[in-house]
């Protein structure tokens, strides 16, 4: 199946670079390339694509603002925020509206490649220093008397094993890392997780993050 993705950002050079390696992969197209928030959101409409890159600082509209658009538009669509520092201040406010996860925008010709295969399988790109990023932003919004004591009611639903593998979500930790640390299966782990997002209704494993922390199943700082 060909992964069909949607380029968008207000450098030209950078959004050709990134067209033409991927286009240049057998399993991926470039079906669009926009050059700002408006025109991303018309290029989903039109295209429908597997994922979308999506710059953050982009004319006319953000790509937070744009990010917002397509996750209720089109839910199925994967977006990744391009940006140039792996600490951008928007973090937070970009995974809460509906983004997959980050790239730089110096990312390696593989690596991007490796990227947009992961996303459009599902997985999150949610590098540690994003995780940090995350956790550093969530505990500063959240004045230390409204942080739970302990997990909330919310996860009840939840098994213990799956109580254990949304704590290594929340780690940034890979499939295969949550499988070697809690000794089962890499197939099992997906289960888990599915099982999890179902349950919890979460948009995808960078949403069950965030969960983890608001709920007090996760605490920041701990390791």
């Amino acid at each position: 199946m060909t992964i069909k993705v949607v380029v968008a950002d207000d450098q030209g050079l950078v959004r050709s670079g990134f067209a033409m390696i991927l286009d240049a992969q057998a399993d991926i197209s470039v079906v669009a390339e926009a050059g700002d928030g408006v025109a991303a959101i018309e290029a989903v409409r039109a295209h429908r694509p597997d994922v979308l890159l999506l710059d953050i600082r982009m004319p006319r509209m953000d790509g937070i603002e744009a990010a917002r658009v397509v996750s209720a538009e089109a839910p199925a669509c994967r977006i990744v925020m391009l940006t140039t520092f792996d600490v951008d201040e928007y973090v937070y406010d970009a995974l809460y509206a509906g983004a997959a996860g980050f790239l730089l925008k110096d990312v390696r010709r593989d690596d991007l490649v490796h990227a947009v295969r992961m996303v459009a399988s599902g997985e999150a790109l949610l590098a540690p220093s994003v995780t940090r990023r995350l956790i550093a932003d969530y505990t500063r919004r959240l004045p230390r008397t409204e942080q739970p004591a302990q997990p909330s009611e919310r996860l009840a639903v939840l098994t213990t094993r799956e109580r254990e593998t949304m704590r290594c979500l929340a780690l940034g930790m890979s499939n295969a890392e949550i499988a070697e640390a809690l000794v089962v299966s890499e197939h099992t782990v997906k289960t888990h997780v599915s099982s999890i997002l179902g349950k919890l209704g979460l948009r995808d494993r960078v949403h069950a993050v965030i969960c983890a922390y608001e709920t007090g199943l996760a605490v920041p700082g701990a390791a």
